[in-house]
């Protein structure tokens, strides 16, 4: 029996990547049930990536088939996630948080909130950020960028400046 029967995750998901899936990975360890934000195209706008983002279609059907090919889809329920807080600031049966180190202060903030609505915390379940091969976290800016790939191997010296 799982951890948790339900828990949540949000984010991008742009450009699927190694540390993206640990993300997934740990959720679905802990978790029977897998709600997962998926930042909507405005959201995307409003936060002012340093890159460009392929479109909340082409990352929901990439999240699909990276969830149908580990036998997690059934487990799993993608939902637009048109700000920082998602459905963590109801009373939903919701009952814990994957986030990264890097989203950590969200999930403290959601908390926060909580419980100035009267609502119970959540737990936090706090995954590490995967290196590149140069010890640095693999981000999707990195993979757009040039400088690394998907796994996070090293592509070039510099980054691409465009």
């Amino acid at each position: 029996m799982k951890q948790y029967k339900k828990v949540a995750v949000g984010g991008t998901f742009d450009e699927l990547h190694s540390g993206h899936k640990a993300l997934l990975s740990r959720a679905f360890e802990v978790g029977e049930k897998v709600v997962i934000g998926l930042t909507s195209d405005e959201f995307v706008a409003q936060i002012s990536k340093p890159h460009k983002t392929a479109s909340y279609d082409e990352r929901r059907q990439s999240l699909e088939a990276y969830l149908t090919q580990k036998g997690l889809i059934g487990c799993a329920q993608i939902v637009p996630l048109i700000d920082s807080y998602g459905l963590m600031l109801s009373n939903s049966d919701i009952v814990a948080l994957i986030v990264s180190e890097e989203t950590q202060k969200i999930g403290q903030i959601i908390n926060q909130k909580r419980g100035d609505l009267g609502y119970r915390s959540i737990e936090l379940v706090v995954v590490d950020m995967v290196p590149a091969q140069n010890h640095h976290p693999i981000s999707t800016t990195r993979i757009r960028s040039g400088e690394i790939d998907h796994t996070g191997r090293i592509l070039s010296g510099l980054p691409k400046r465009c």
